[in-house]
C-alpha cells in the first residue's frame, strides 16, 4: 500500500512539472483566447451582407500581430491559421464605400488600440471586449446601417402586420362580458366592443371608423350599419350638431329627437351620409330644424344655403395648408383623396368639386371680412412701413388662362383686393396711349423688344389673360398685381408704380429699367400728373445687370446705387417660384375662380412672410455683418498689395464712374461706339452660354437659345472686323480670345497712366461692395425698428378695437353684429393680441441678441421658416 502511495505521489509531481511547463501554459492560454473570441463573436452577431468582407488584425509598429495576452512561443503559420478561423469578420455596411477607411472602421480601430494599450499595462488582463459602435459622421454610412436594420427587422414587421388582421375571439373591452363584434379605430386604446356597447357608443360618435368582425375578417362599416346577432343591419344616424335645450315653453322632457333630411357630411375621412336631427315637442307640436347658424356653431360649413352637403371646417383648413405646401395641388386631386378615404372606410358617394370650391371661397370670404373688421392689412409689409426702400415689378407669363375654361359670369369675391380690376387698368392704359399719341405695335410702348411687344387688341391665341404683372417689396411681400392682356407693355408697370407711389418708395426695380426709364421720362412730359414718379430712383435688377456691358451695369445696377444696400431687385422672381406652381391649376379655372385663388394664396404667402420677418431680418443682419468683415479684409489686402491710400482709391472710383457715364452718341462707325457694342454682345453671348441649361428645360428651348447665340456671334464677328479696321494693329481684337475668358479690352489698357482700368474696376467693385454692406446694416436696423413699431401699433389698434366693441355705443349701433357676435369678436381680438404679444417677445429677443453682437442665436421655430426665403442669401455675385 505504501508503494502504491509513493507511485501516486511520483505521478503527481510529474503532473505538477508538466503544468509548470511553459508550452503547456501557452496552449492553455490559446484555448482561453479562443473561448473569449468565440464569446465575442456571439455577442457581436454581425448582420450578414454580401461581399466585401474584411478581417482585421491588430499589429504593432513593426507589423507583428498583437494578441490579447502575450505568448512566449507560437508557430507563426499556426498563428495565422488560428487567427483566420477565430477572428470575427468585419461586415462592410456599403459595398460602394472604401471599406478600409470608413469612419466607423477607423473609430473601432482606434478604440482597439486604446484598449490594447490599457491591457498591456496590467499584469492580468481580461479578454478583449468588442467596442461599442459609435454613430458614424458619414451620412451614407448611417443610411446604409439604418437600411440594414430595417431589412433585418422586416420579417418580424411582416408577421406583426399579418397577425394584426387576425379576427380572434375577443371579449368586449367596454363591458367585459360579451364577445366583441366591432373594432373601432377611433376608440383606442379599447377598440373592441360588443354589439350592445357599439350601439350605445356610436349612436353619439357617429363619425368614428368601425370594422365588423362577424365575417371572419375586418369589414369596414358605414355609420348607418350595426351588428345584430352576428349579422349586419341598417339604422338611422344623426349628424352630430349642437341642439337647443328647449324650443318652446313646455317641459324639456316633452322634446323628442327624430331624423330629418339626409345630408352628406364631408370630413377629412371622406363622406358620411347622415340624417339631420329634428326636435318635436309632443305637448305643443313645436318643431326645430338645424339652420346655417347651427351648423356654424358646430364647426360645419354648408355647401349651399339649403345645404344638402355640409363640410367640416377642418377640411378647408387642411386644403389651404396643403395648397400652400404644394401649390400645384388641384381641388379635384384633393377631393379624389377624400373619395378614396370614403371607400376605404366602407362608405359610398362622391364629393362635388364645384360645390367644394365655391364653399371654400365663401368660407375664406367670411374670414377675410373678420380680418377687415380687425383692421388687418394683408398687403402691407411691416418692415417697409411707413416708407419703402424699393419695389420690384415684373411680369409672369405663366399665369395665363385658357379661353375655353369655365366662362361663368359671376364676380370674383376678392376682385380688386390684390389683382387690380381690368376696367381700371384698361382705362389707364388707354389714357396713356391717347395722351402720348401712341401707335400700337410701334413707338415708345414696347417697340421692337420682344418681351414688351404689344398687339392692337387682346391676344388672338387660345388664352384670355396672358399673364400677371406683380409688384413686391424687398422682403418678398406681394403688394399688388394686374392681369396682362396686351403683352408685357411698359404701361402695366407704370400703372403699378402710380398705384404704389403713395408709399414713399425710394427705388423702382425692373429687369429692363434701362429701357423702361426713358419711356417713363417721355410719358411724364405728356402727362404732368405722372411727374412725381420720376422722384423714384431707377434700379436694374442685379441678375439682369450682369447681362449688360460694364458701363450699363455701373449706371443702372443696384450694386452701384448709393443707398440701395443689398437689394437684389429679383424679389419678384422669388415670389414667382411659389406663384408659378399655382398657375398649373389656375389656367383651367374661371376668371372669378382664378382671381380668388391667386388672391387667397398671395394673402397666405404674405402671412408666412410676416410670421418669419423677425427671423429673416436677424439672419440677414448676421450674414451682412460677416460679409462686411470679409470685404473689409479684402480691401485692406488690396491696399497693401497695390500700396495705395484711401484717397487714391476714391480717385479710382471716380475715374470708373466718369468712364461709365461717358456718352457714346457718335456715329455707328465710331470706334468707341463699336467698342461698347462689342462689350454688350460678348456679355450677352457668355450669359446665354452659361445659363443654357438653366433657362430652358427642353431641347426646343435650348435650340432656340443656341440659334440666338449663333446670330449674336455673327453680329459680333462683323462688329469686330469694323473695329479692327479703325484701330492700330496693336489694339486689334481676336474673336476666339474675347469669348474664351475674362478679356483685357484694349481701350481699358493703360496709355499714359500707370494704372489700367481693370485694376481700377477691381478696386471699384470691392469699395462698392463695402459701401453696400454698410448701407445694408443701417437699412436693416431701420427695418427692425419699423417692424417693432408696427407690432406695437398693431397691439394698440387691437386694444382700441377691444374697447370700442365693448362700449355701449357700439352695442347699440348698427354694426351688423349681434350681442353674441360682439362677444365672439372680442375673443378673436383677444387671440390676435396674444399672438402679437408673442411675436413682439420673439422679435425683441432676436433683435437684442443680434444688435448686441451675439453670433450664436437660437432661432425659435426656425424650422417653420419660409422655404422660399432665399432673398436673404448674400453672395459676392450679388454685388
Amino acid at each position: 500500500m505504501s508503494k502504491s502511495d509513493s507511485e501516486i505521489q511520483e505521478h503527481l509531481m510529474i503532473l505538477d512539472n508538466l503544468v509548470d511547463d511553459q508550452e503547456l501554459k501557452d496552449e492553455l492560454q490559446s484555448l482561453d483566447d479562443l473561448l473569449g473570441e468565440l464569446q465575442e463573436e456571439e455577442a457581436a452577431a454581425p448582420v450578414k451582407t454580401p461581399e466585401p468582407r474584411v478581417e482585421w488584425r491588430k499589429r504593432d509598429i513593426t507589423g507583428n500581430i498583437v494578441y490579447a495576452r502575450p505568448r512566449s512561443s507560437r508557430n507563426q503559420s499556426n498563428k495565422a491559421d488560428h487567427i483566420r478561423k477565430t477572428d470575427p469578420p468585419f461586415i462592410a455596411p456599403d459595398s460602394n464605400c472604401e471599406v478600409a477607411f470608413t469612419p466607423e472602421t477607423v473609430e473601432c480601430f482606434l478604440q482597439d488600440l486604446q484598449h490594447s494599450l490599457s491591457e498591456s499595462s496590467g499584469d492580468e488582463a481580461s479578454p478583449l471586449e468588442t467596442p461599442k459602435l459609435l454613430a458614424s459622421s458619414n451620412w451614407s454610412t448611417r443610411q446604409s446601417l439604418f437600411s440594414e436594420r430595417w431589412r433585418a427587422e422586416r420579417p418580424r414587421l411582416v408577421n406583426t402586420a399579418v397577425a394584426q388582421e387576425n379576427v380572434a375571439t375577443r371579449i368586449c373591452q367596454q363591458c367585459g362580458r360579451n364577445p366583441a363584434a366591432v373594432r373601432c379605430c377611433d376608440c383606442r386604446p379599447r377598440p373592441f366592443l360588443c354589439a350592445d356597447c357599439d350601439v350605445s357608443m356610436h349612436t353619439r360618435h357617429v363619425l368614428h371608423n368601425r370594422d365588423a368582425m362577424t365575417a371572419g375578417f375586418f369589414q369596414p362599416l358605414p355609420p348607418t350599419t350595426f351588428v345584430v346577432d352576428k349579422a349586419l343591419s341598417h339604422c338611422v344616424r344623426l349628424v352630430p350638431v349642437e341642439m337647443p335645450d328647449k324650443i318652446c315653453g313646455c317641459s324639456p322632457e316633452s322634446l323628442r329627437v327624430s331624423p330629418g333630411k339626409i345630408v352628406a357630411v364631408v370630413t377629412m375621412n371622406g363622406r358620411h351620409d347622415l340624417s339631420m336631427p329634428e326636435l318635436v315637442c309632443e305637448a305643443c307640436q313645436a318643431t326645430w330644424t338645424a339652420g346655417v347658424a347651427d351648423l356654424n356653431r358646430s364647426d360645419y360649413w354648408p355647401a349651399t344655403l339649403q345645404f344638402a352637403t355640409v363640410y367640416a371646417t377642418d377640411v378647408f383648413f387642411s386644403f389651404e395648408e396643403m395648397k400652400m405646401a404644394a401649390p400645384g395641388l388641384s381641388c379635384q386631386a384633393f377631393l379624389r383623396m377624400l373619395n378614396q378615404r370614403t371607400v376605404r372606410f366602407g362608405r359610398t358617394g362622391k364629393i362635388s368639386a364645384d360645390s367644394f370650391q365655391k364653399s371654400f371661397f365663401e368660407w375664406e370670404a367670411v374670414r377675410f371680412e373678420v380680418d377687415n373688421i380687425c383692421k388687418e392689412e394683408p398687403f402691407n409689409c411691416p418692415a417697409c412701413t411707413p416708407d419703402m426702400l424699393a419695389v420690384s415689378v415684373d411680369g409672369n407669363r405663366k399665369h395665363y388662362r385658357f379661353k375655353n375654361a369655365a366662362r361663368s359670369e359671376e364676380q370674383a369675391i376678392f376682385e380688386g383686393v390684390f389683382i387690380a380690376k381690368d376696367e381700371d387698368v384698361k382705362r389707364f392704359v388707354d389714357h396713356i396711349h391717347n395722351t402720348t399719341k401712341h401707335v400700337s405695335g410701334r413707338g415708345v410702348c414696347g417697340g421692337e423688344w420682344s418681351a414688351a411687344r404689344e398687339t392692337s387688341q387682346r391676344s388672338a391665341s387660345k388664352v384670355d389673360e396672358e399673364g400677371l404683372e406683380l409688384a413686391v417689396c424687398r422682403h418678398g411681400v406681394l403688394l399688388s398685381a394686374l392681369n396682362m392682356y396686351r403683352g408685357d407693355i411698359f404701361a402695366y408697370p407704370l400703372y403699378l408704380q402710380e398705384k404704389l407711389a403713395s408709399r414713399q418708395i425710394t427705388f423702382f426695380c425692373m429687369d429692363v429699367t434701362c429701357k423702361y426709364w426713358p419711356y417713363l421720362q417721355r410719358v411724364a412730359k405728356s402727362c404732368p400728373e405722372l411727374q412725381h414718379l420720376l422722384n423714384m430712383k431707377p434700379f436694374l435688377s442685379v441678375f439682369h445687370a450682369k447681362a449688360h456691358d460694364f458701363k450699363c451695369e455701373v449706371k443702372w445696377s443696384g450694386a452701384y446705387q448709393d443707398g440701395a444696400g443689398l437689394t437684389l431687385g429679383e424679389e419678384v422672381e422669388q415670389c414667382n417660384a411659389f406663384l408659378s406652381r399655382i398657375a398649373v391649376t389656375t389656367k383651367h379655372m374661371s376668371k372669378a375662380g382664378r382671381t380668388d385663388m391667386l388672391t387667397l394664396m398671395a394673402m397666405r404667402w404674405n402671412q408666412q412672410k410676416f410670421d418669419n420677418l423677425a427671423i429673416s431680418l436677424t439672419r440677414r443682419y448676421q450674414k451682412t455683418t460677416k460679409s462686411l468683415q470679409s470685404q473689409l479684409q479684402n480691401l485692406e489686402s488690396m491696399k497693401a498689395q497695390l500700396t495705395v491710400t484711401a484717397s487714391q482709391l476714391e480717385d479710382w472710383v471716380n475715374d470708373v464712374k466718369d468712364w461709365a457715364e461717358a456718352s457714346t452718341t457718335t456715329t455707328t462707325n465710331d470706334a468707341d461706339a463699336l467698342a461698347s457694342r462689342i462689350e454688350v454682345l460678348v456679355a450677352s453671348i457668355k450669359r446665354r452660354s452659361q445659363r443654357l441649361y438653366k433657362d430652358a428645360d427642353g431641347n426646343k428651348g435650348r435650340a432656340r437659345i443656341r440659334r440666338k447665340i449663333r446670330e449674336e456671334k455673327g453680329h459680333l464677328t462683323s462688329v469686330v472686323e469694323k473695329y479692327n479696321r479703325m484701330v492700330p494693329i496693336t489694339e486689334t481684337l481676336c474673336l476666339e480670345t474675347i469669348l474664351s475668358g475674362e478679356t483685357a479690352w484694349p481701350w481699358q489698357l493703360p496709355h499714359s497712366e500707370s494704372v489700367d482700368l481693370r485694376t481700377k474696376r477691381r478696386a471699384f467693385d470691392i469699395i462698392m461692395s463695402v459701401r453696400r454692406l454698410e448701407e445694408e446694416q443701417k437699412i436693416l436696423v431701420a427695418e427692425m425698428d419699423h417692424h417693432w413699431k408696427s407690432l406695437s401699433t398693431r397691439s394698440d389698434t387691437l386694444r382700441e378695437l377691444s374697447c370700442l366693441f365693448s362700449s355701449e355705443t357700439m352695442k347699440n349701433s348698427q354694426c351688423g353684429l349681434s350681442e353674441e357676435g360682439l362677444k365672439g369678436l372680442q375673443s378673436i381680438i383677444l387671440r390676435k393680441r396674444h399672438q402679437i404679444k408673442e411675436m413682439k417677445a420673439q422679435a425683441r429677443d432676436f433683435y437684442l441678441q443680434v444688435l448686441s453682437g451675439a453670433e450664436d442665436i437660437n432661432f425659435l421655430y426656425s424650422d417653420s421658416a419660409d422655404e422660399y426665403d432665399s432673398d436673404y442669401e448674400i453672395s459676392d455675385d450679388g454685388l
